[in-house]
């Protein structure tokens, strides 16, 4: 069927509630309201008060609780509205979730999902538009997953919900609707830690994720530069062979994200890069990001953003050399 990914991430929870029922959904108003972008549409009608639970305006309630739930046996996704309020949650994602399995010697698990809308390019206010997953992906043991097209939605949130540790799986909102395609029916599910190869081409590399594909693509399109676009999907664990292997083939890459540039996921692929095929590099690596600065308000989001212009200035600057 044609779905968003609005609509793909509502066909991943229905059906995992429908095949697993310790699965549990709950958040700011994720059961009455269907949640603030409608990804939890019918869930309360299909499951029930039990299974679909409005939360307080809690968040680190939200992800302790599911800290809980998931050691003793649940499967919950707790959603958080905006990426922006996740911060005062980091403690129990730091403390409690990432490290239970550790703590414990494997006795105790967090098999849990924390959902949250991240990222700029709808006119937010502030605190709803960061670009945190680089803070996140540092946390040892949890995972940290970004789609960018409904079909990976449905299947990374789907293996996200099956996997046995907690996953922090941060939907492009930017991108919600604006983006539709064919999405598998019934069970679908997408590996984590593998990114995927979205354009194959041999002159130069450009790696990207979340919001930043279709920009990516649509600046690869135009022109005689023959590039390879690799999606990241799961920025913690890093697929780092995929990503060295094409830039073995092509010896120049270029890395776009929308976080800000100083210490974003942009270095460290640029590190591991340096680590598996620096002799195989004719060009320093480039990087087009965000910039070290809060995101802008209204219409200044579109100078913050990298956007074609900047990546084809990115991808020329790394076949000049």
């Amino acid at each position: 069927m044609q779905a968003t990914i609005v609509q793909a991430v509502n066909d991943a929870l229905h059906g995992e509630m429908e095949r697993d029922d310790r699965v549990v959904v709950f958040g700011e108003d994720v059961a009455e309201s269907g949640g603030v972008f409608r990804a939890t549409d019918d869930l309360l009608e299909e499951f029930g008060s039990d299974r679909v639970v409005d939360t307080p305006l809690s968040e680190i309630a939200i992800v302790g609780g599911a800290t809980g739930m998931a050691m003793y046996g649940y499967r919950p996704v707790a959603e958080i509205q905006f990426s922006g309020f996740l911060p005062p949650a980091f403690d129990q994602l730091v403390t409690n979730a990432s490290r239970i399995r550790w703590r414990t010697r494997g006795e105790l698990t967090a098999p849990m999902v924390v959902r949250t809308p991240y990222g700029a390019g709808v006119r937010a206010l502030e605190h709803h538009s960061e670009s945190l997953e680089g803070a996140y992906a540092h946390i040892p043991g949890l995972k940290v997953v970004v789609p960018s097209t409904p079909a990976d939605t449905k299947g990374l949130l789907t293996a996200s919900i099956r996997d046995p540790d907690p996953v922090l799986f941060m939907e492009p909102k930017r991108i919600y609707r604006s983006v539709r395609e064919e999405i598998p029916k019934g069970d679908h599910e997408v590996p984590l830690g593998e990114a995927a190869v979205r354009r194959e081409g041999a002159d130069v590399t450009v790696v990207g994720w979340g919001a930043m594909m279709p920009p990516t693509l649509e600046a690869v399109e135009d022109g005689d530069v023959d590039a390879e676009v690799i999606d990241l999907r799961t920025i913690s664990p890093m697929d780092t062979e995929t990503v060295a292997e094409s830039v073995k083939k092509t010896g120049r890459c270029v890395v776009v994200h929308e976080g800000p540039r100083t210490l974003g996921v942009g270095s460290e692929l640029v590190a591991r890069i340096n680590d598996e095929a620096l002799m195989y590099l004719e060009a320093p690596i480039e990087r087009v990001a965000g910039f070290d600065t809060q995101v802008p308000l209204l219409s200044m989001e579109d100078f913050y953003l990298p956007h074609p212009p900047r990546i084809r200035d990115g991808i020329e600057r790394a076949l000049s050399d």
